[in-house]
Order: structure tokens, then sequence, then C-alpha cells
């Protein structure tokens, strides 16, 4: 169980559930009922589908290219950090207008449900738990995403916009501690 807690944690915070709603809302303005029921299907299961192939596969391709897992868990590490850090300083996350018919698989699916943060920190707890338990791990994050998509006009009215970018603050800065986590361990590593 504790490995569950390990693996779901990090990707918890990767994914930003509550701190992606505003988006969400300001790309599917004025989509409601069973059209934003299926564009939430359509991202959920484009993200998962990229999420799971790059898990699956995202190993392979480092040994193809000569990276090793220290060099990825450095790498992956800043890159998280980066990441976090423009989240933790910008005023706001953009909010770019796509095609209706696609707008579930890009930009919705990927990148913002699966995007740089949550595919390489599933690589990187692939290496250190194996696939299951962060596919598993990374399958129930992205329903749950889903589940604040749908229910995302709701709870933007609950914790309002304060709050909303409250919460995905606090979340960037814990992804930014786990990204100086992963770096410190790739280091760790280099030396053993």
């Amino acid at each position: 169980m504790n490995e569950f807690w390990l693996c779901f944690v990090p990707l918890f915070v990767a994914v930003d559930a509550i701190g992606n709603i505003p988006i969400f809302l300001g790309l599917t303005h004025g989509i409601t009922g069973a059209p934003l029921r299926r564009l939430v299907v359509q991202s959920v299961i484009t993200a998962a589908a990229v999420g799971l192939a790059f898990l699956a596969g995202g190993a392979v391709l480092l040994r193809m290219l000569g990276i090793t897992v220290a060099d990825f868990m450095v790498a992956g590490g800043i890159l998280l950090f980066v990441i976090s850090m423009g989240d933790i300083l910008s005023s706001q996350k953009s909010e770019e207008q796509g095609d209706p018919d696609t707008l579930g698989a890009v930009p919705i699916g990927v990148p913002l449900i699966t995007g740089p943060a949550v595919l390489t920190t599933s690589l990187l707890l692939n290496s250190q738990y194996g696939v299951i338990m962060p596919a598993i791990t990374l399958v129930i994050n992205i329903l749950i995403v889903g589940l604040a998509f749908i229910f995302a006009p709701n709870i933007n009215k609950v914790l309002g916009k304060a709050g909303s970018k409250t919460i995905s603050k606090i979340a960037s800065l814990l992804l930014a501690a786990i990204a100086v986590m992963i770096v410190r361990k790739g280091i760790t590593s280099f030396f053993s």
C-alpha cells in the first residue's frame, strides 16, 4: 500500500486536476451537456493512452538513445522544477482555443492532462517501482481529472478564482520539491 501512495502522490501533483479547472473552463466555454461529456471522455482516453504508451515504451527509448536512468532523473527533475517554477511565477496558464472536434484530444488530453510533468514523473516512477503500480496510479489520476472536469463549474464556484489559483500554486510548489528530490536521487546514483 505504501508503494501505491509513493506513486499516486507525485502523479496527482503533476496532473494538477484542480489547478487545470480554470484552463478547462476557458477552453470549453459555451460547451455543455452531452458534447461536454464526450469531450471529457475523449480527453481522458487520449491522456491515458499517451501516458501508458510512454510509461511502457519510454524506458526502451531511453536505452536506444544511450540515456541512463540517472541521466533521465537529473534531466527530468530539472524539467519538472522549471515547469513548477513557471507555474508558481506565472499569473495564469495559457488558454488557447482549439478545434471543437479535437479539443478533447489536443490540447486537453495532451498536454493539459498528460504533459511533460506527468510523462517525466511516470517514467521516473517506472524506474523505481516497475510498470504496474505507476500505470495503475496514472489511470486513477487521469480518471480523477475526468471527474474534476465533469464537475468543473461546481468546483470553480466553491473554490472561486482565488482558491483555485492557491491550490494550483501549492501543487506547483510540491512538484518543485519532488523535482529536487528526483535530481538528488539521480546525482546520488551517479556516484554509487
